[in-house]
């Protein structure tokens, strides 16, 4: 059980959660302060409404007059909305029942008497009239306040009912987080322990979480192939390894007893180099870092060097090599590499199949891919064999009385991945074709 305040994925979604009810407290508070001001102005606008009535009824007559009016307004009872007042050039008052001390001219808020509740608060707006008079009217805050109070109450329900969803979806949007990583999480532990067979599980919304799981079950497949085929090299290794080392140490017991023992054994430690350099070229090869150093380069040119200097080594053998280059092919790679993948699928074909065999060397490309390919006549592979022969220490049954070790398809076939290509071997009846598959890219 994850404790929340631990988990990263509950502090997210509470944070969340929390930046979402402060900017709904703060889009409150804004409301609030609006309206109440909006409501203020309506007040004021509407005292000054009254008092302008009031002045010009005033003006049109006296004393007695606006008396009158005022006494209608009132209509007898206590402040209830507005209240009235009307004060003398000394500061009496000789009108209207609002009882309370004359104040300056202009929007105020005052303290009067009420008869019931005493000392009250009011707002108020005074103005002179004519012969020295000043009129009041006052509007009670009572009701504002009222308003104010009635809009704190909905607001802070409302307030407290989003807090609470808020708390609710941190707390199922924390338990989503949380499930969909305890699921990456309990892979890699299942991992950890030994059962490489486990993957994220994936769902089908394709979202973040799946494209996560699916980047990491790719690269746990890369990781599962890598370490079936470093148990594959190491058992292919140990068991290649021994005939040779058995004839290693049976030519130097024979040192000095029997002639020429000395240049066997040299013989035989130089192929176990061979074996381990070749080894070590593949890892090289595989991991990728000769890209940093790919330039552009003539693949034409190369393959119609290459065959010009073996076709005299397979005339020699009682074979035939022909070659088929269309001109002015280019990629991007490394001149060596290639050159040693097109050597090792020459020497295939010169070293593994009979005499009177006819190879053919072809180049050619469309827009985007450059295909190179070695074809023979020769007694080939069986079409099960195909996909074996290009993995390490892999030898078809009729080169098994001939000199190699079972690397050189191996090379060729890490060389073309390491160029960004693709390696196929099929049957060319009679014999194999193996096509090496480059991007095309344009001269420099």
């Amino acid at each position: 059980m994850h404790r929340p305040r631990a988990s990263a994925a509950y502090r997210i979604a509470f944070t969340y959660s929390t930046a979402f009810a402060l900017a709904i407290l703060l889009l409150g508070v804004a409301v609030y302060i609006a309206a109440d001001a909006q409501f203020r102005r309506q007040q004021d606008a509407a005292l000054i409404d009254e008092a302008t009535a009031l002045a010009h009824e005033f003006n049109e007559g006296d004393l007695p007059e606006i008396r009158h009016a005022i006494a209608r307004r009132e209509g007898g009872s206590t402040i209830n909305g507005y209240g009235y007042a009307m004060f003398d050039h000394a500061g009496r008052r000789v009108g209207g029942g609002l009882d309370a001390s004359m104040p300056p001219t202009g929007l105020q808020d005052i303290v009067f008497r009420d008869p019931l509740e005493g000392a009250d608060r009011a707002r108020a707006f005074a103005t002179d009239l004519a012969r020295g008079y000043r009129l009041v009217v006052v509007r009670d805050t009572e009701g504002m306040e009222g308003i104010d109070r009635t809009i704190i109450l909905i607001f802070g329900g409302a307030f407290a009912l989003v807090a609470s969803l808020s708390v609710m979806g941190a707390l199922l949007l924390g338990g989503y987080l949380q499930q969909r990583l305890d699921g990456i999480s309990g892979v890699a532990r299942a991992i950890m322990a030994g059962d490489m067979a486990q993957r994220v599980p994936i769902g089908d919304r394709q979202d973040e979480f799946d494209a996560v799981g699916s980047a990491l079950n790719t690269m746990l497949d890369r990781i599962g192939h890598l370490m079936d085929n470093l148990r594959q090299v190491s058992s292919d290794v140990a068991h290649d390894l021994r005939t040779p080392l058995l004839r290693l140490r049976n030519q130097l017991e024979q040192v000095g007893h029997v002639e020429g023992a000395a240049e066997r054994a040299i013989e035989q430690g130089d192929a176990v180099l061979a074996l381990f350099a070749a080894l070590l070229r593949i890892a090289e090869v595989e991991g990728g870092a000769l890209a940093r150093g790919f330039v552009v380069i003539d693949l034409s040119f190369l393959a119609t060097e290459i065959a010009e200097s073996y076709a005299p080594a397979f005339a020699d053998g009682a074979r035939v090599l022909s070659w088929s280059v269309a001109p002015g092919i280019t990629v991007l790679g490394d001149r060596e590499l290639i050159a040693q993948a097109l050597i090792n699928l020459l020497d295939n074909a010169r070293l593994h199949t009979p005499p009177a065999t006819r190879t053919a060397l072809t180049l050619t490309a469309d827009t985007t891919t450059a295909e190179l390919s070695v074809a023979d006549t020769g007694p080939g592979v069986a079409e099960g064999e195909h996909a074996r022969i290009l993995h390490r220490f892999a030898r078809g049954e009729a080169s098994r009385t001939t000199p190699g070790n079972g690397l050189g398809l191996s090379l060729v076939a890490a060389v073309t991945a390491a160029h960004g290509g693709a390696i196929t071997v099929t049957d060319n009846a009679p014999g194999l074709r193996v096509t090496l598959a480059f991007p095309r890219v344009d001269a420099v």
